[in-house]
Parts: C-alpha cells; sequence; structure tokens
C-alpha cells in the first residue's frame, strides 16, 4: 500500500475508533503530507468537516500553486462539497480509496481535467460497508439523505 494511501486509511480508522465516519484524506505536496484529515462530523457536531475539507483546513492556507501542485488521497469518493474544494484550490490529482459504497462526483471533477485514481481498497471498501450497516442513519446524514 503507497504510503500516503496508508496515512489517508490510518486518518479514517482515527475517526472509527474516535466513533465518527471512517473516512480519511491527506494532502500531499512535492512528497510531503501537508495536512490530514478524517470525517469529524460527529465527533464536533459539525455540518462541514468531512475528511477531505479537514485535510485541506489542517494543510492551512497555503498560496495557489501549493494546491494545484499537490495531490488529495481519500478513502471515499469526495461528495459534491469535497469536489467542489478540489475545484476551487485548483487540485489536480485526486486518489480515491473507493467507491462501491458512494459514487462521489468523480465525473465532474474528470470533466474539469482532475485526474482521478480509484483503488477499490477493500479495507476501505470493508470499513464504510461496516460503518453503514451500523449506523445507517448517521451515514445518511452525512450524504445528505
Amino acid at each position: 500500500m503507497d504510503y500516503y494511501f496508508k496515512a489517508a486509511v490510518e486518518e479514517a480508522k482515527k475517526g472509527l475508533k474516535e466513533g465518527g465516519i471512517p473516512i480519511g484524506s491527506v494532502l500531499v505536496h512535492k512528497n510531503k503530507i501537508i495536512g490530514k484529515g478524517h470525517n469529524q462530523r460527529i465527533q464536533k457536531a459539525s455540518a462541514i468537516l468531512h475528511a477531505e475539507m479537514s485535510a485541506l483546513e489542517n494543510a492551512g492556507r497555503q498560496p495557489a500553486s501549493v494546491y494545484k501542485e499537490s495531490t488529495l488521497y481519500t478513502t471515499l469518493s469526495p461528495c459534491p462539497m469535497c469536489s467542489g474544494a478540489v475545484l476551487l484550490y485548483g487540485i489536480l490529482h485526486v486518489v480515491i480509496g473507493e467507491n462501491k459504497t458512494f459514487m462521489g462526483e468523480e465525473a465532474l471533477l474528470a470533466s474539469r481535467g482532475v485526474q482521478i485514481e480509484v483503488l477499490q481498497d477493500e479495507t476501505c471498501v470493508s470499513l464504510m460497508k461496516d460503518f453503514i450497516k451500523n449506523n445507517p442513519s448517521l451515514w445518511n446524514e452525512d450524504i445528505g439523505v
């Protein structure tokens, strides 16, 4: 497993241990993790702290050039909100752990020139399947259903 992707999976597991949804993300610039995050909607009673948003927040304020040269790793296909952030900041490469349990806005991202890589990682699939099975209302709340 790729070092950066593994860091995103560890973030997902951290979120689950905290009682949250097991989705993790890291932002990588020039072979260095500049931001890590996991979904914290439950833990912080937040409407917007998805894993990708958390990783961007934890990366802090960056020049536009940094985002354009960065890769976002995320354990789950990005939702419309997180995909919007990818487009807003000009991130051109997104590595996705899986899109079997949730298909986000990959087509939109690709149509706007973002390189999408989907790994279909079984650890990510398993984490999400188990969470969705055991917490359907929390999951539906997270995706706006």
